[in-house]
């Protein structure tokens, strides 16, 4: 498939569509509101089963396959925040609380576009390694850490709380929490422990994912507006970083030895922004930072462009460099 192909069959997948109708939903006002309950719901089936899926995988994998990768994942992790930062103060001008905060947000990683990208390749049916979901745990927590560590060292500006509390924060939410709870039971359970409830967490799979986007786009459309008030260089680092760092995750993804498919994934990861986990850090640790500026950047700018444009354009790169 060419790189167009690619990008319409993405555009035209259920996933996005769904993604687009709740944010027409908002652009017709409808009165369409997903319940809490229910959104949060689907938030605990979505990470356990992708934990329960990678876990299984990991098991046949082993640890000693998975370390270089590993590897290169805390890699990233740890080197896009730094940058991120230093740009975000130095070029574009923003203050350390808010540097830090994107920072934060770009270092970490978005669990659902890590689905997203998983959907997309078993619909094109690519392969990729069994183990992709250990790297999601492994590169949701540290680019949050170093980026308030850069707060903290910067100046007397970004007044941060306690770390402890941040480290606390990062590694109970539920998203994290689930994620590794599930590749634990999967690697302990194994494939046949795994195949009596394997109807349940990977035949309903793409429908629950469906439904979560569906008020996911709701959402990201009810924070477009303040993207006035937020300004040019916000929407700039919000297109530009994850291109930027995607290709860097190909070229790394390819030097490491992971597959075609692998290396979308750790492309995909890293051009990803969190806004489940960073968030619920941020608030803790940068109080003074400004919420308008993070969640408008990865919820309604990087999330919506990597799910429509960002995840055909890593495949065409990855395929172009491992040719």
């Amino acid at each position: 498939m060419t790189p167009l192909d690619l990008a319409a069959a993405n555009l035209l997948s259920p996933i996005v569509l769904c993604f687009a109708l709740g944010a027409l939903s908002v652009a017709v006002r409808s009165d369409f509101r997903m319940p809490e309950a229910l959104f949060d719901g689907l938030i605990v089936y979505l990470m356990l089963a992708i934990g329960l899926k990678g876990g299984v995988q990991l098991g046949e994998a082993g640890l000693a396959r998975i370390a270089p990768f590993a590897a290169v994942a805390v890699v990233l992790s740890v080197a896009i925040p730094l940058w991120s930062f230093a740009l975000l103060r130095g070029a574009m001008g923003f203050s350390v609380p808010d540097a830090a905060a994107l920072a934060a947000h770009y270092g970490s990683v978005s669990a659902v576009t890590f689905i997203a990208v998983l959907s997309f390749l078993d619909g094109a049916g690519i392969g990729y390694e069994g183990f992709a979901a250990a790297l999601l745990a492994i590169m949701e927590a540290p680019g949050i850490v170093v980026a308030i560590l850069l707060a903290r060292v910067a100046g007397r500006d970004a007044e941060t709380q306690g770390l402890g509390r941040l480290l606390a924060a990062v590694g109970s939410g539920k998203s994290m929490f689930l994620l590794i709870g599930g590749l634990c039971i999967g690697w302990v359970v194994g494939d046949d422990g795994f195949a009596p409830v394997k109807p349940v967490f990977v035949g309903l799979f793409p429908g629950a994912l469906c439904l979560f986007l569906l008020e996911l786009g709701r959402l990201a459309a009810l924070r477009a507006h303040e993207l006035r008030h937020v300004g040019a260089r916000v929407a700039i680092f919000a297109i530009g970083a994850p291109v930027v760092h995607g290709l860097l995750g190909v070229a790394l993804g390819k030097a490491a030895g992971l597959s075609l498919g692998g290396t979308v994934v750790l492309a995909t990861l890293a051009a990803s922004a969190s806004y489940i986990a960073a968030p619920a850090a941020v608030r803790i640790a940068l109080p003074q930072a400004n919420p308008a500026i993070y969640l408008t950047a990865s919820l309604a700018i990087t999330f919506p462009f990597n799910l429509a444009l960002g995840i055909p354009f890593f495949v065409a790169a990855a395929r172009w460099a491992i040719s």
